[in-house]
């Protein structure tokens, strides 16, 4: 639902993706409704700066959720954005990246609908883009990749049966691993048990965008032994030949020669 099309007369929720982690990265869109909320419910991979912009009285609610750390289950965020909006206000529900990438926007959009409440989706830059970007990491390329596949890392364990690896494994498509530094072991080996190559270029791209970001190049082999303490949250994983293209390859010599992967 567009605000181009409706009379904002009574309380409306906009679902906002803040983009990967720097506050700049966002939509001039999302900060026009950011700078217009009369309460934002945000999640802790938004970045903080971006709160500054809120006019003085916004409610401020954290909802984040992190590995191991929920501020909120997320039936009772639905609960909040539906009693916030009830109550006549303009509403900004922001999240990192895009929030229909992982973002858990279509529960709230389901809880918005049913209740009678307007919405408007406002896109965000996702991780995947915005960690290639940083490594200088085409995602696709004529030579090595026509497709990209997105796959959430909490459905890695061998036991969840939510992932078809053999389907993955022979696909010859660039994998991105959303939250899948914790099961990183568990991606290399089910990857290994469906045919993929161990000398199959990976990347580990942590933080990016911030200062912090680090950005490891490895192959699938190799990338087993690093431990998940090494690499901070939040960290995208990507895997297939187009790593090869990234600047940060040419410091990997068994990944340099781009002819290997023909």
């Amino acid at each position: 639902m567009n605000t181009n099309q409706v009379t904002i007369t009574k309380g409306f929720v906009w679902l906002i993706g803040a983009g990967p982690g720097a506050a700049d990265l966002i939509t001039i869109r999302g900060l026009r409704a950011l700078e217009g909320a009369e309460a934002v419910v945000y999640d802790e991979l938004a970045n903080s700066d971006l709160l500054q912009h809120c006019a003085a009285g916004c409610e401020l609610h954290a909802v984040g959720k992190r590995a191991g750390r929920h501020n909120a289950s997320q039936g009772e965020i639905n609960s909040l954005l539906v009693s916030l909006a009830q109550a006549g206000r303009k509403v900004v529900r922001l999240k990192g990246g895009d929030p229909l990438v992982f973002g858990r926007a279509g529960e709230e959009i389901e809880a918005l609908r049913a209740a009678g409440l307007p919405y408007e989706i406002v896109p965000g830059v996702t991780a995947a883009t915005a960690a290639a970007s940083v490594a200088g990491l085409p995602l696709t390329h004529r030579d090595f990749s026509s497709a990209v596949v997105f796959v959430t890392g909490h459905q890695c364990a061998a036991n969840t049966g939510g992932l078809d690896w053999a389907a993955l494994a022979r696909l010859k498509a660039t994998l991105c691993f959303y939250m899948g530094v914790r099961r990183l072991p568990e991606i290399v080996h089910n990857l290994f048990q469906h045919g993929m190559l161990g000398t199959t270029p990976l990347a580990l791209i942590s933080q990016a965008t911030l200062p912090a970001q680090k950005i490891t190049i490895t192959t699938l082999a190799e990338a087993a032994s690093i431990p998940a303490e090494a690499i901070a949250a939040p960290a995208l994983v990507v895997i297939g030949e187009v790593v090869r293209v990234s600047d940060f390859a040419q410091q990997v010599p068994e990944l340099a020669d781009r002819t290997k992967a023909e």
